[in-house]
């Protein structure tokens, strides 16, 4: 089984990555800087062909001075430049669309004496070429609410993820003549605006994708990888994260591919057995043990039951009081059944040493005895899933906590994740003064470290953390959005896919990682309408794409 995984970076390692490369003599930063501004130009053509002339084989080349676009009126851009090294690749992006015949703009927020030198570079040779305009908020608002109409393009290279604080109040007023309805208004019609951001856009946290006054993009264009803050999910109505990068373009500008436990991946489908091994025989393939609550409560386990075996697990038993056979058998078949009334049944049951995997918490119910339960199935060593009223017996019992081990995985939403971690929560809750901003990422990998088990945040960008600090982001966002599978029971589910990996002999963290990114992907195969039953039904189509 293969997917894409690459790297995602903060800002800090970004910048190492840089300066390892310039240090060794393999590029200068004014090179890096060209690379960039010229991956841009072709990033914007590429989204939007009607504004370019029709190139020729083998990437970006000029266009004669004065082209015209369709409309036979003459390409117009405004770049907005900022005092550091973003604002260099904005020069370069002014100077590449000038000698593509655009008519081009420029705007320098800072003074052009303190440049970095590269920028300083940059600043000058667009000077050769035409005017910078420096900056004044409030004039610049009436000239845009009067020329609107008349900008094919408006390029934010103001502060990229260099940026400490929330945006200055000085660059409100530009921003609001550029744009002053909501960026979905200013879309692909033609004649439109188009709004890109070099990196990222100008006051979104780059390791968090904070909002701290961002500027939203149609086209985000980051370079070598994307950025941690680019695959995070602000909160409906913020412009942070995916919502403010709306489209997101990597470009390879020719630096080493990094490497390490220290970077967070963007994952498809991690470790396992792959390929014609994938399928085996029943009992190579382990034996999970899914703990059900009360008669009426039972269809959450049922559905992480349907999710462990239809991702592979061996066998599977449903393990519920003796009161709820009845209803159990009524609606399984595949599914084995074993009455556990008790924690001694269960200490009974798990005698059987080839059930190595329990998933505890859907509709388990949080009473003393379920409490019992949690904590033998704990005692127990094996691998785990923890979902849904597990979590919250955990939350408010040292002693559950405290037997957590690296066999685990914890599947909390944001609530949840907040009664298990709640000065973690709040940290993350708080808004953002200043960056590198605490993230999703930051959060999950403390919770993980204090658990001393796997931790999957969930939500659009779910994040997964080892307990060692490798981290893993499975975002449905950009082209792998899912809104769809916000739906009843869609958790109860993958708890069932990692409680199937995990008794297939995948480890906590692989587990929960090729189970979030199968999760995502029926609910993408599927498509809207999708409810939380339609999921394990449509692993064996994904499992058909995937070559298996």
């Amino acid at each position: 089984m293969g997917g894409k995984v690459t790297e995602l970076l903060t800002a800090a390692q970004m910048r190492a990555i840089e300066k390892a490369a310039i240090d060794s003599g393999e590029v200068t930063g004014l090179e890096l800087m060209e690379r960039a501004g010229r991956g841009v130009v072709e990033a914007i053509f590429a989204e939007w062909p009607e504004l370019a002339r029709e190139e020729e084989a083998g990437g970006f080349t000029p266009g004669p001075p004065g082209y015209l676009g369709q409309d036979e009126r003459a390409l117009r851009a405004v770049v907005l430049c900022g005092p550091g090294n973003n604002g260099g690749d904005g020069f370069v992006v002014a100077r590449l669309l000038r000698e593509h015949g655009w008519e081009v703009e420029v705007f320098l927020y800072g003074d052009p004496g303190r440049l970095p030198s590269d920028a300083r570079v940059n600043y000058e040779r667009w000077c050769g070429m035409g005017q910078v305009h420096a900056w004044d908020d409030a004039r610049q608002k009436k000239r845009f609410e009067e020329d609107e109409p008349d900008f094919h393009l408006v390029i934010d290279a103001l502060f990229g993820t260099g940026l400490s604080r929330p945006m200055s109040d000085d660059t409100d007023l530009t921003w609001q003549g550029l744009m002053p309805g909501p960026l979905s208004t200013w879309a692909h019609a033609p004649g439109a605006i188009r709004f890109v951001a070099i990196d990222v856009p100008s006051g979104m946290c780059g390791d968090s994708g904070k909002d701290m006054g961002a500027m939203p993009a149609h086209l985000t264009v980051t370079f070598h990888r994307a950025r941690v803050g680019h695959y995070m999910h602000e909160a409906c109505g913020s412009y942070g994260g995916a919502g403010a990068c709306h489209k997101l373009r990597v470009v390879d500008i020719g630096l080493p591919q990094p490497s390490g436990p220290e970077f967070v991946r963007i994952c498809g489908v991690p470790g396992g057995p792959v390929g014609k091994h994938w399928w085996q025989h029943k009992y190579t393939h382990g034996h999970s043990l899914i703990l059900s609550g009360p008669p009426g409560h039972g269809g959450a386990a049922r559905l992480s039951a349907r999710g462990a075996l239809r991702i592979g697990a061996g066998l599977v038993t449903l393990g519920c009081p003796p009161a709820a056979v009845a209803e159990n058998a009524a609606r399984l078949d595949a599914v084995m059944l074993r009455e556990v009334a008790d924690a001694g049944a269960l200490a009974a049951v798990l005698e059987d040493r080839r059930i190595n995997a329990l998933c505890l918490g859907p509709g388990l119910g949080i009473s003393d005895e379920t409490r019992a339960l949690t904590a033998q199935g704990l005692k127990s060593g094996r691998a785990a899933v923890l979902d849904a009223d597990a979590l919250t017996l955990i939350a408010g019992d040292a002693a559950l906590f405290a037997a957590l081990h690296e066999g685990c995985v914890l599947t909390p939403h944001g609530g949840e994740f907040a009664r298990l971690f709640p000065d973690l929560a709040e940290k993350l809750a708080a808004p953002a003064s200043k960056g590198p901003a605490y993230s999703k990422v930051d959060a999950a990998r403390e919770a993980a470290a204090r658990a001393g088990a796997v931790v999957l945040f969930k939500g659009p960008d779910t994040v997964i953390a080892g307990p060692s600090g490798r981290c893993a982001v499975n975002a449905a966002v950009y082209e792998r959005a899912a809104p769809w599978l916000a739906t009843a029971g869609a958790g109860d589910v993958l708890a069932g896919f990692i409680a199937g990996l995990l008794a297939r002999g995948f480890s906590a963290f692989d587990a929960a990682c090729t189970g979030a990114w199968l999760h995502v992907e029926c609910a993408r195969s599927f498509g809207p309408g999708l409810i939380a039953e339609d999921l394990p039904e449509e692993l064996p189509k994904v499992f058909r794409s995937m070559g298996l």
